[in-house]
């Protein structure tokens, strides 16, 4: 006598093996061919098929027996799909939104690049040098005293000098436009 889907689901709930196996030979080709033609997908319908399966030693504890194993089943694979949808769905939103973000980082990059490639040419062509010296050290992050103390002049000389230097990038970039 031939044993039902349902009898080999209750006997796998109840961890017998070889039922489980048996249901797995009978339910496996059936669940894949839905879950294909809910994805559309072969790798995707195989990936899923196999979520399934590995899932079903728990899910079939909850397995009423009050509709046919393969209803059941068929229930279990189309939220499986849905869930694979979303999931998608959602990785999906968040790589477009990480795209846009690397577009963004890469466009401010390039910006801050363009910047200090002119600031690079344009302090080379400061004059007089005091001038460029000057700016340099302040721009290292040196304070007014320290860069006073390094070029022995005044605090008074170095804010001078880097008001100087500001007028003179300034007429730089206006002479540009």
């Amino acid at each position: 006598m031939k044993a039902s889907d349902e009898d080999l689901a209750r006997a796998a709930a109840d961890g017998d093996r070889t039922a489980f196996a048996l249901l797995i030979s009978r339910v496996h080709d059936r669940v894949f061919a839905l879950a294909f033609r809910l994805t559309g997908s072969r790798a995707d319908a195989e990936d899923l098929t196999q979520d399934i399966c590995a899932a079903l030693p728990a899910k079939l504890r909850s397995f009423r027996g009050e509709a046919r194993l393969t209803t059941w089943l068929y229930r279990i694979t189309v939220n499986a799909s849905r869930d694979r949808f979303r999931r998608l769905a959602t990785h999906t939103r968040a790589a477009e939104g990480w795209g846009d973000w690397e577009i963004s980082r890469r466009a401010a990059d390039a910006e801050t690049a363009e910047r200090m490639d002119w600031l690079r040419l344009a302090m080379d062509a400061l004059t007089p040098p005091e001038l460029r010296e000057t700016l340099v050290l302040v721009l290292e992050g040196l304070s007014h005293a320290e860069v006073a103390s390094i070029l022995g002049v005044s605090e008074g000389t170095i804010s001078w000098r880097i008001s100087e230097a500001k007028k003179k990038l300034k007429q730089m970039k206006e002479a540009e436009a």
